[in-house]
């Protein structure tokens, strides 16, 4: 059913008014708390309803509730009437996830790749494993708002190029045909930045927020009230090339001493040749053979708490950790948080860091959501 077809402006913004109403809704909805809450009549609220019912994106929730008379019926949007895709993209790896209109994730899959050679080829491999992404989890094409790419990489203002992308070993190169083999609407967008719009989305307040990212790039993004703070560049929050170690190890951005070069996961693999998995599982052992892995993490830890104090000195929010690393962080989040306190001459508990609420999918999840807001805003 075509929404759009015969609707002046005027009656596209009250389906629309009407629409988001329920969908952030927080407890129960009703046509009469519609009628009430955005000042329209019964009749006017009934017509929109039945046109949006129709179109398949909302429904009767089943729930009554008592007015005093008559019992009224809740409403509720149909969350997988839409679908968007997030494909995250790291030097080894792919990540997709596929997520309903509340950002629930309806599929996921990683997808080992060769190291890219030629960024021109990245376009049709992305093609090819969106493709049977989709077909392996049955995902409506009919449905499909778009395609998110993130990408661990500072970009330009308008989009076009990547200006530096360390752990791809890229600089200053076109994003042209990244998305020309895939035929449904894209966007391409950081992936730290995409990991803080999900974070954000996920926890539903209009606060301010920084969100460190501990994927092999270490990245991150600012939002003050709900949106994001991009810099006159475009490259706030790239927390990873902060200097926590002035001479220190080197990082993949050449430089010395960033936090990155500290805190990564690639530090684990290339000290010790193991997985995450297989570095944390030995840890809880508590071993003496393994007093190595203890040093390497105590140490990783104390320079993430390095990290976490100066944003949090800076910006004066909470910090919240995603990314793969975040993973297993939990049972070390009292020792971090100890640590932070311990180098801050105002906060006394370290309570304003927390783990994110997604973790490892929270890049693909939040660059789908950008056509999530999008139909949000068009609908």
């Amino acid at each position: 059913m075509d929404l759009d077809a015969g609707l002046t402006d005027r009656r596209r913004q009250t389906r629309s008014s009407i629409y988001r109403n329920i969908y952030y809704a927080k407890g129960f909805c009703s046509r009469q708390s519609l009628a009430r809450e955005l000042g329209l009549s019964l009749p006017t609220v009934y017509q929109n309803l039945s046109e949006l019912m129709a179109a398949g994106l909302v429904r009767d929730s089943g729930e009554q509730q008592s007015t005093g008379g008559r019992k009224a019926s809740g409403l509720s949007i149909v969350p997988d009437a839409r679908v968007a895709v997030g494909i995250s993209v790291t030097e080894h790896r792919l990540r997709l996830a596929a997520a309903d209109l509340l950002l629930n994730e309806l599929a996921y899959q990683e997808v080992d790749i060769p190291p890219i050679v030629r960024f021109a080829d990245m376009g049709g491999l992305l093609s090819r494993v969106l493709e049977d992404f989709l077909d392996q989890f049955s995902i409506d094409r009919a449905r499909l708002l778009g395609v998110g790419i993130a990408l661990p990489a500072v970009m330009s203002p308008d989009s076009r190029y990547i200006t530096a992308a360390p752990t791809l070993r890229l600089k200053d190169t076109s994003l042209e045909g990244l998305a020309s083999s895939i035929p449904y609407p894209t966007y391409v967008e950081n992936d730290a930045t995409s990991g803080g719009h999900a974070e954000l989305f996920v926890r539903e307040g209009n606060r301010n927020m920084a969100y460190l990212s501990l994927e092999n790039g270490v990245g991150g993004a600012i939002l003050f009230g709900g949106a994001p703070y991009v810099g006159d560049n475009r490259r706030s929050g790239e927390f990873g090339h902060m200097c926590v170690e002035p001479g220190g190890l080197r990082c993949t951005c050449g430089s010395l001493g960033c936090l990155e070069a500290y805190c990564s996961p690639r530090r684990v693999r290339s000290t010790f040749g193991v997985t995450l998995e297989a570095f944390f599982s030995k840890l809880e052992r508590h071993g003496a053979r393994y007093e190595e892995y203890e040093a390497l993490w105590d140490n990783m830890l104390r320079h993430l708490a390095i990290g976490i104090n100066n944003i949090h000195m800076a910006l004066d929010c909470d910090v919240v950790l995603g990314g793969v690393l975040s993973e297993f962080l939990a049972p070390y989040l009292p020792r971090l948080r100890e640590y932070v306190a311990g180098i801050n001459p105002f906060d006394t508990d370290g309570e304003y860091v927390h783990l994110s609420t997604l973790r490892r999918h929270t890049v693909p999840l939040g660059v789908a959501l950008h056509f999530v807001t999008d139909f949000l805003e068009q609908i």
